[in-house]
This record gives C-alpha cells, structure tokens and sequence, in this order.
C-alpha cells in the first residue's frame, strides 16, 4: 500500500486489491483515454452502477427484481461476492484483501467481462483473475491463492473488466464455499450520463428494498473521470514536444528547398532555357520533396503506431483495457496533413525558382555571394585564432536565411533537451514524495479479525511500536485509518491519522505546513475547491455522535478532494479505543530491511503482516519520462540532420573554393575544423537561447500538466535546475551541432583538388 495515496488506501482496505484491483480501487487510466475507455464500455456493455449489498439484509429474489424497476435499461447479477485475503509471499500478489465474485460466466447484458488469457472458472478450487494486458500480467496455470481453510484457489484465466467490478471471479459454487457476507448487481440505466441521473436510477432500484440493504456503490462516472484526470495530464506533454517536432520538420524542409533553389541556380536557369514554365519550375522544386515527404510519412506513421502501444499501455496501466492504439483518424491525418504542410514550407523557396528569368539563374551559378563572410573573416583574422577557425566562424554570414534556419533548429533541440531534463527532474521528486522514497523501508500491516483470514494481533497497540523501536528502528510512524464526516455533510471522509515520526515521510506540502500541533489537518486542493476552503479555515469532523473542531493548516500535493490527514490526537477525540493500522518504519542507513521484518514478525507473533518498502518510480512517472525522453532523443536527431543537410548544401555551393584552399596548402585536418566550427557555432548561439526557453516551456507545460490531473505541484518540484546542470545544458546544442556536421566535414576533407576542378 502506498501510503500517500490514503484515500485510494482506505477506499480499498475492504475491497479485493490483487492483481486487478476492485471496483473501489481503480485509481484510472491515461493515454488518449476519453476515447478509448468510451469504446471499451460500450463493446464490454459497462455497467452504469456497480452495487453492492448486504447479504444478510436482503434476498437474492429481491435483487433480482430489481431488474425491473423504472430506468433500469439491463442488469446482471446477483452474484455473491467474497473477500480473501492474500497473505505476503505470494508469488504474483499484493499482501491484503482481493475482492471474489461468483459468476457462471463472463458475457452477459451487462459487464461483459473480456477473457484474454486462459479459461474461464468451470469448477471449485479454480479462479480468473482481474487483470490485463496493459498490467503486464503473463498467464501461468501453477499460480495460486491461499484459502483461510488451507486450500487453494488455483488460477485458470487473466480476464479485466472495465467496469473494475472485481478482483477475480470464480464459480457460483465456489464463491458460496467462501461464505459471502454481500451481494453484488450491475446496471444499466436508460438515463446515466449525469451524477443526478445515475443517483436517481441508483434510488429507483433500491426503493422496495429494506433500509440500509444498499452498503456501497460505485458509478461508471467516477471511473471516465479518473480516466479524463490521467489523460488530460498527457496532453500537455504530447503537444509541446509534438509542436516541437513539427517546427523542427517545416525548418528542415525550408533548409532543404531553399538549399536546392540556391545551389541549383543553373540547373533552373537550363530548366527554363528549354522550355519549362515558371510555375512548372516551381512545381519540380515542390514535388522534389513531396515524394519523400510521403513515404516519410508512411514509415513515420507505422513507427508512431508501433511506438504508441507500449506507451499506451503504461498509461493505461491499472484498468486492463486491451487494444489500446493510436485513432485511424489521426494516422489519417498524420498521412495526408504532413504532405501538405511540407508542400507548403517548400512553397515559399519553389517561388524564389519561379521569379528566377533564364538568364538571372545561369549568370548566378552556384557560388554564394560571401562578401558578408569575407568581411567577418578579416576581422576574426585579427584575432589571432587559428586561420581554419576564423575561416570557420566566418562562413554562416554567407547565407544568413540558411544559417537562421538550422539555428532555429538547434534552438529547439536544445529547448527540447532542457524541456525533458526539467519533466525528469520534476517527475522524480513528484514520485518520491508520492511512494515516500527513502522515507522509510518496513511497513508493517495489522491484521483485523473481523476479516477473512485476518488473526488477532498478538501484541497491543504501544507494545507493538515498542518492539520496532527495541529491534534498531531510527524512527516509526503508526498510521490509523478511519472514515469520519465533515460536520453537515453526509458524504464520508477518508481519514488517516498519524502518530509519532510523521515529519519525516515528507509530505508535499504545497501551502501552509506540516502538522505539528493538536487540532490539526492537511488536505488535498481538491478538497478546498469543492468545498471553498482555504487554508487556515476551521472545520469540524464527526464519528457517531463525537465531533472536534480542526484547522487546516496545509494544502497537500494531491488530487483527492475526499481525504483528510491529521494526527492522532484528533483520532483519539473520535476514536479513543481505535490502534493503529500500519506501523511505517525508518531504519538505519545500510540496514538489511528483509532481515528486520523477518525479526519482527517472529517476535511480534500472529497478526501483523511485515514487508520491505521499495524505493520505485510510480507508473505515471515512468511514462511521462518515457514520452519526453522518447520524443527528445527524435528532436535531437531531427535538428542534428538539420545540421547535417546544412553542412552538405555548403559544401556543395563551396567546392571550388575549397578546391582553391586546398591548393594553397590547407590540410584535410584543417577542413574538417573549419566546417564543423562553422555549425559548432550555432550550436552555441542554440544552447544560449534554447535553454532559457526550455526552461520557460518547463513553466508553462508541468503546471497546466497538473491543472489537467488536479495536482498543483509546490514550488520546489519546479526548481529543478541547478548550476552544474544550466552548465552543461547549453552543451548540448554544440553536441548537436558537431554531431550533425562531422561525417559531411570529413566527406569535404577527402576532396581532391582533381575531383573539384573535374566537377566544375
């Protein structure tokens, strides 16, 4: 359990949490999400509502009328649904609760639930797990899960549902074996596409029931909402270094035209000597990099598709929805739009050749007017530098729309390496403080009788703590949970309540502080918005017929707008008699974290459940570096064949006087310096002015990131640079620069002065 996602963490202590978690732990979905979780509800027939009843207080003829009631469009079920809880070591398993559902069979009118792997349950002893693709679950017929009464539930399938409406399902049979205390239905309603219209059918088919039979239920919104939420955190990312690379392409093209138009004077001049129209010049010019332009597509298009699915699947990580891919509308869009945004930037250079009389272009002939060039030259001759590097510095004055050009390309190479350099930094301090990494390395869990296969916990609540501290541990953190109300509210509130070293698992504070004082709570932006809140506010909390007043002191680093954080004081005003659920334990810096829990729970005797915790990237942190470093590395390679073309058309409108340098003594050494200087200094004026706009990118894409995922992230995960790093940044437009001109630099250097005057 991460710790940080509290209210995730209590909405699912009592739900089925293995390998799919159940419908009260979906934490969402992302890549091109909206779209893709819409298709999937609609083919697996979704369910509007997934609710859930106490089996005790209503038959299961009773629910299966419900079926009928006004609005009810189809509905599935009743089905028994059990929980099992998984003990730690279990290969393929998370430790805790995994919610069992008995059901004869995956189709149905509602919650069609896909089967991917394996075979459905047929018998007892045999369970399908919720799990999918995207999970990177493998099907492995000897994997199991344990029973409170010694036996085993053996898994025969990997199936997910997208209405997450369990953990794993099983037969009829087997899940009465399993002593089900509640009763589980789908709907689908004629109306469902509001929170009143879905509250109103919800009502409609709980209206004959008895009271309180309804104990929980979960709405098909709440789940597209979560999708929206880690999608739309995407989107920024994608268009930036999306617009980026489409910038860089037009630039590349431009280069590339206006090279051709520039080093083909004659060629144009010939052209229109025998006979060819204006604007048939300008269409050869256009159609030159039309052709390649589509079967760049084409490739480009399939690499992308490609590409995608393994991001995709990342972002989608959690749901289990299968076939997740690019739209054929966008690689509809990507195929015929490109084409014509390269027609277009080729437009502009093709009109040049179009203006250009027969005779103008002849007379012109392919050698750059470099007076500029010659001008600068002389001066940086002064200089006393080297003579092939002021020849070098010199030679993009010759061709200053050129030189813009594959300037502005390096600019946003850099931009783009500065951008992704900004997103990891600012990503992996998001994922420490949301899996508090390096905070602590044993949590031990306790268990509750009241659940199945839960014991009795051996040792009370202080005496436990006790033994950590006696064992080496530096600092512990017990954690309580308890659901409590907002005082004229009847929603419910996730509560966690912290006691002992808390200050020391970092919470992200975004404004206010951290606790540290009695009569305190933190709470997430969401909640402040919802409820208009503010930090400093009092509010008062209710359990039964107990309530306190708390202030909020600080706005957490969170989306959750149903979660309060505070200390244990405020739990022992609600809850005197309530321990502590979790103990989070911080050891000594080298300290064998297996060696210790294994201590403890010899030591500590049944009822506690104790296991390491990792320091690990959270998914989305993964995916979001995985995209920018993706895209990052194409800019850069983008920009450094725009450097590349550059290097290549100046050598080719240069030959004769290279031909001349050479014949006056000039090395091959000397070439290679003098051309790539001429692109290395671009890459510096690059990397001075694409690092500053990487940084502002920075400021502009992870705040509208997390507006779109309902996180504000503090002011220390956007400071994220630091004097070694802003050093070495700029660095990387030299790199791009030399990397892009040295093969055609050495292609120069082993010129003949024979192959030169041959040429001309």
């Amino acid at each position: 359990m991460r710790i940080s996602s509290w209210s995730s963490a209590i909405s699912t202590r009592g739900e089925g949490a293995g390998e799919g978690e159940g419908a009260a732990g979906c934490r969402g979905v992302g890549g091109h999400g909206r779209s893709s979780f819409d298709d999937a509800f609609s083919r697996q027939s979704g369910a509007h509502v997934v609710a859930v009843f106490d089996g005790s207080g209503v038959t299961d003829g009773q629910l299966a009328r419900t079926a009928g009631s006004p609005g009810v469009q189809a509905a599935a079920g009743p089905f028994a649904e059990a929980v099992v809880n998984v003990p730690e070591g279990v290969r393929g398993f998370v430790a805790g609760p995994l919610t069992v559902v008995g059901r004869p069979a995956p189709d149905g009118r509602v919650d069609r639930v896909d089967l991917w792997a394996g075979r459905w349950p047929a018998g007892p002893g045999e369970i399908a797990l919720n799990s999918g693709p995207a999970n990177g679950a493998s099907f492995a017929p000897d994997r199991t899960v344990p029973l409170p009464d010694g036996s085993v539930l053996r898994v025969v399938g990997f199936a997910s549902s997208v209405s997450q409406s369990a953990g794993g399902w099983v037969t009829p049979e087997q899940a009465a074996a399993l002593h089900p205390t509640a009763v589980q239905m789908l709907y689908r309603f004629t109306a469902a596409g509001t929170d009143a219209e879905v509250r109103a059918g919800l009502a409609a088919v709980t209206a004959d029931l008895p009271a309180g039979a309804l104990t929980g239920s979960q709405s098909h919104l709440d789940l597209r909402r979560s999708v929206a939420t880690r999608t739309g955190a995407y989107v920024p990312f994608l268009m930036t270094f999306g617009g980026l690379g489409l910038v860089v392409a037009v630039l590349i093209v431009v280069n590339v035209v206006g090279g051709a138009v520039v080093s083909g004077f004659r060629h144009i001049g010939v052209l229109k000597a025998v006979g060819f129209t204006p604007n048939q010049v300008a269409a050869v010019y256009v159609l030159m990099v039309s052709v390649p332009a589509v079967l760049g597509c084409l490739l480009g298009t399939l690499l992308g598709d490609l590409l995608a699915g393994p991001l995709l699947a990342g972002a989608f990580q959690g749901l289990g929805i299968r076939g997740t891919g690019v739209d054929h509308r966008v690689d509809a869009v990507a195929l015929l739009g490109m084409p014509l945004v390269v027609a277009l930037a080729a437009l502009g250079p093709a009109l040049r050749a179009h203006r250009l009389s027969a005779a103008e272009a002849i007379s012109a002939g392919s050698a750059p007017r470099a007076g500029r060039a010659l001008g600068v030259q002389r001066r940086l001759g002064s200089l006393r530098l080297p003579r092939a590097v002021s020849l070098g510095l010199g030679q993009p004055f010759a061709r200053p729309a050129r030189t813009a050009l594959t300037t502005a390309a390096i600019v946003l190479g850099v931009t783009a390496v500065t951008l992704a350099s900004g997103l990891t930094g600012t990503m992996t301090a998001y994922s420490d403080a949301e899996e508090h990494n390096g905070t602590y390395q044993v949590e031990v869990s306790v268990d509750r009788p009241d659940r199945p296969g839960g014991s009795v916990p051996a040792l009370g609540d202080g005496a436990a703590e006790s033994l950590l501290r006696s064992l080496g541990a530096v600092q512990v953190t017990a954690v309580g949970w308890q659901n409590v109300k907002l005082a004229g509210s009847a929603q419910s509130l996730s509560g966690q309540f912290l006691r002992g070293d808390s200050a020391s698992l970092h919470y992200a504070v975004v404004k206010g502080h951290w606790l540290d004082g009695p009569g305190q709570v933190v709470v997430s932006g969401g909640f402040l918005r919802q409820r208009g809140l503010a930090v400093g506010d009092p509010v008062h909390l209710d359990l039964g017929e107990r309530r306190t007043t708390v202030t909020i002191v600080g706005q957490l680093m969170s989306y959750d707008p149903d979660g309060v954080l505070s200390n244990w004081e405020t739990l022992q005003r609600l809850a005197p008699e309530q321990r502590a659920g979790d103990y989070l334990v911080q050891l000594a810096p080298g300290a064998d974290a297996g060696a210790f829990a294994a201590a403890f729970r010899t030591a500590a005797g049944p009822g506690f459940r104790a296991q390491e915790h990792p320091d690990e990237l959270n998914q989305g942190t993964l995916t979001v570096v995985g995209f920018a470093s993706l895209f990052t590395a194409m800019l850069a390679v983008v920009a450094a064949l725009g450097v590349f073309n550059t290097v290549v058309l100046t050598t080719l409108e240069r030959r004769r006087s290279l031909g001349m340098l050479k014949s006056i003594g000039m090395t091959p050494r000397q070439v290679t310096v003098m051309t790539v200087t001429s692109m290395a200094a671009l890459g510096a004026v690059g990397g001075a002015i694409g690092l500053p706009l990487g940084i502002l990118a920075h400021r502009l894409v992870v705040p509208a990131a997390g507006r779109a995922a309902r996180i504000d992230f503090p002011a220390s995960m956007l400071h994220v640079w630091h004097a070694p790093l802003l050093v070495l940044l700029p660095f990387s437009g030299l790199l791009i620069a030399v990397l892009g001109a040295y093969v055609p630099a050495r292609s120069a250097a082993r010129l003949t002065i024979a192959q030169v005057l041959r040429d001309e």
